[in-house]
């Protein structure tokens, strides 16, 4: 019967799916941005990061065995051999990458927010809110596009991750040299017990204007913006934010109602079940609060208001 050594097992492990494809299968491959990509084949199938998922069969991996055998349905000892077996001046050397990090950098910002406000209110952003943000440097407007940016901080209040949303369209990415660890968040104080995780900021500023719709206090919560949900591993603001503030109990997932937000709210309570309490509720209706924000409003005033007649 065939076998291959732990060595060999070992070498096959070590090769990524980003090197894979790009040596035997370019045609495969898409750039989707900066360096993030995806399969011609299973446009689902995101790499980045060293890492890859299917988000459509929430499945993933960190090499190229894990894609053949999961994916590609290939037998273990077949996506072994297809690994190492080819002619030693065809395999190529894997190097350990040593990218210096990015340093983050603001970009231009623009004197004029009056389109980020009418924006953020279109969606509606309670206004105090927008305000509070503009006020603590959350919020800017960049000069060029007139982009609405959001803006998150490290412990010591040093900018390190930027999101930008286009006021005219559909676009939406991370300022080059982002850290997805210092993602966008409200902190209520220096020892939170508790916080509210969204997968991107409108949804977070969507909830926060429900509390106060609801007639609640919504400086008294702490909130938590992933930057998007990433593969199968803990998100990297959830786990930066944990270490922040280390008096956190309860986590309140409110990702998305589709199936990247239900898969990726499994697998941070499995990863997480054993120390925190952490509780899944996304919006009552549509894809996410911020839909829910936009189709609800009024009937949430209605009904706070009601309550107060009674």
């Amino acid at each position: 019967m065939p076998f291959f050594s732990k060595e060999e097992i070992r070498r096959a492990r070590e090769m990524d799916l980003l090197t894979y494809l790009s040596y035997y299968d370019p045609g495969n491959l898409r750039k989707v941005s900066g360096d993030v990509y995806s399969t011609v084949e299973h446009d689902s199938l995101i790499i980045s990061n060293g890492k890859w998922c299917w988000f459509s069969r929430g499945i993933g991996g960190t090499n190229a065995l894990e894609y053949l055998i999961k994916v590609k349905q290939m037998p273990f000892l077949d996506a072994v051999e297809k690994l190492i077996g080819q002619p030693a001046e065809q395999v190529p050397q894997i190097k350990p990458q040593t990218v210096p990090p990015k340093e983050f950098v603001m970009p231009e910002l623009s004197d004029d927010m009056s389109r980020t406000y009418s924006y953020l209110e279109n969606r509606g952003i309670d206004p105090e809110i927008i305000q509070w943000c503009v006020d603590h440097n959350l919020i800017f407007e960049t000069k060029k596009y007139s982009n609405v940016l959001f803006v998150g901080y490290d412990k010591s209040g040093t900018p390190k991750y930027g999101s930008v949303r286009s006021i005219f369209s559909n676009y939406k990415g991370d300022v080059k040299g982002s850290d997805k660890r210092f993602a966008f968040r409200l902190v209520r104080a220096h020892s939170p017990k508790k916080v509210h995780v969204f997968e991107a900021v409108p949804d977070l500023l969507s909830y926060a204007t429900c509390v106060k719709l609801s007639g609640g206090y919504w400086r008294k919560e702490s909130y938590l913006s992933l930057g998007g949900i990433g593969g199968r591993q803990l998100p990297k603001a959830l786990e930066q934010f944990l270490k922040d503030y280390p008096d956190v109990s309860h986590i309140y997932l409110h990702l998305d109602n589709d199936g990247p937000g239900r898969e990726a709210t499994k697998n941070i309570q499995n990863i997480l079940k054993d120390k925190y309490v952490v509780k899944d509720q996304p919006p009552p209706d549509g894809k996410d609060y911020n839909d829910y924000l936009i189709a609800h409003k009024y009937d949430i005033l209605a009904k706070l208001q009601g309550g107060l007649k009674r």
